[in-house]
């Protein structure tokens, strides 16, 4: 019982030292998340149909 109480007071302790974003860093951070899977996504997407094309003039 004693190393679950040592524990838990160890886990309340790093809890503390968290910095928590706040409501602007977390648009910022989000937007820009979202920003850059669709930019891959469109990436990967063009990529796809370059290759499909170019699989369909070789073969």
């Amino acid at each position: 019982m004693k190393k679950l109480a040592r524990f838990l007071v160890g886990v309340k302790k790093e809890v503390k030292k968290i910095r928590w974003s706040n409501k602007k860093e977390m648009l910022t951070y989000s937007t820009a998340t979202i920003l850059f899977v669709l930019l891959f996504g469109i990436f990967f997407a063009g990529l796809d149909v370059i290759l499909s094309a170019l699989k369909q003039v070789v073969a």
